[in-house]
């Protein structure tokens, strides 16, 4: 992944705010049209969600701090243990949607998120 590649694809991260866009959808669609590898478009996109996750988490984590927002009565334990969870979680995840990417084709993918989209919308018309 070129640093233009990389532009490229994080304005479609950005564009991906939209209601009904994938977020991982947009990205690899958009390496893809940029001739990046499939693979390497994949663990690209995986690896640009840190920077969100993890910017979210820092901005909570100050305003339970210095007291803006209500912290959870709970323990440093149980945080620590839902940290390790969910980050164990994650890594699999990405593990098994990455050897999705590598082994099948994106069609499926983007049949889904059409019916999906489809689907919110309707509903948010409703």
């Amino acid at each position: 992944v070129t640093w233009k590649d990389a532009l490229i694809i994080g304005c479609a991260q950005a564009v991906a705010v939209l209601p009904g866009l994938s977020r991982s959808g947009s990205t690899i669609a958009t390496g893809i049209l940029c001739g990046v590898k499939k693979e390497s478009v994949a663990q690209f996109s995986f690896l640009m969600v840190l920077i969100p996750v993890l910017g979210e988490a820092l901005l909570e984590s100050l305003d339970m701090l210095t007291g803006e927002v209500a912290a959870p009565e709970l323990g440093a334990v149980p945080m620590l243990v839902g940290f390790v969870a969910a980050f164990v979680s994650g890594c699999l995840a990405c593990r098994f949607m990455l050897n999705i990417v590598r082994r099948q084709r994106l069609i499926y993918f983007a049949v889904y998120c059409l019916l999906v989209g489809g689907f919110a919308v309707v509903y948010g018309l409703c």
